[in-house]
């Protein structure tokens, strides 16, 4: 009987070993510098969270969580790019990143981002 209960037992805690999911693994939270010729964007203060870069020429929507949630960002462009936010209708305003800026708690834009270009795509100072 007794090899019986221990048997029973060995057997129910493989089972449940088996179906106990794992933990799920997290995006990398420390900071990633900018490559040369990018601005990144992260989506939390202190260049934390989940990230997102972007490399010009042309214009690129912000993806990986990073629109209209980007608390910090660094610039390691060769130039200026534009941050730019959509208001309602056609309208747009844009925020110049100059080389080598940064900020670690981006609260003036962390919620208006939507995209970035190397042209101020027509948009007025914002």
């Amino acid at each position: 009987m007794r090899f019986k209960t221990a048997a029973v037992t060995a057997a129910f805690t493989a089972l449940c070993t088996t179906f106990t999911p794992s933990a799920v693994a997290e995006p990398p939270t420390s900071r990633a510098a900018a490559a040369p010729g990018q601005v990144c964007f992260w989506t939390k203060p202190g260049m934390m969270g989940q990230g997102w870069c972007y490399g010009p020429p042309g214009y690129a929507e912000a993806e990986n969580g990073t629109q209209r949630n980007a608390y910090s960002f660094e610039s390691r462009a060769n130039s200026s790019v534009y941050a730019i936010s959509y208001g309602p209708g056609a309208g747009c305003v844009y925020r110049e990143i100059r080389k080598d800026d940064y900020d670690e708690n981006w609260t003036a834009w962390a919620t208006r981002l939507d995209g970035v270009s190397h042209e101020k795509l027509g948009c007025e100072p914002g």
